[in-house]
């Protein structure tokens, strides 16, 4: 369900960004390599493979996870490249968000889907030793 919910965020952050691009303040280190556009379609791309793999069986849905990293990984690198260049001063707290983006990601992806925890036991009726 995690990986659901996360792609189908991911799939509408890219499509937002093609419909009605945003400003690139703090994105140079990625639109200098390609266009704004390519990387709306990395967010819609890893956004498909992360709905796919959320109806994949548990312990298969591996790659979903991955995709799902790399879009917020790579706008975290890009802003705190930003950051520290002086490009952008509000760079490093745009890093930090998408950080924690992907430690929301990587929590999910080590936390067992369906673990409920077991039943409390009763005490049994018996003589004390």
């Amino acid at each position: 369900m995690f990986l659901l919910i996360v792609g189908v965020g991911q799939m509408c952050w890219g499509a937002g960004m093609i419909a009605d691009p945003p400003a690139i303040d703090g994105l140079r280190l990625l639109t200098d390599r390609c266009p704004l556009s390519t990387w709306a379609w990395l967010w819609i791309g890893a956004g498909a493979v992360a709905c796919v793999a959320a109806f994949l069986r548990i312990g298969r849905d591996w790659a979903g996870f991955l995709t799902a990293y790399a879009p917020p990984t790579m706008w975290a690198i890009a802003y705190t490249a930003a950051a520290v260049g002086g490009d952008y001063s509000r760079g490093g707290f745009v890093a930090v968000w998408y950080l924690t983006i992907v430690g929301i990601i990587m929590w999910a992806s080590g936390v067992p889907e369906y673990s409920v925890p077991p039943a409390p036991r009763r005490p049994r009726k018996g003589t004390a030793p």
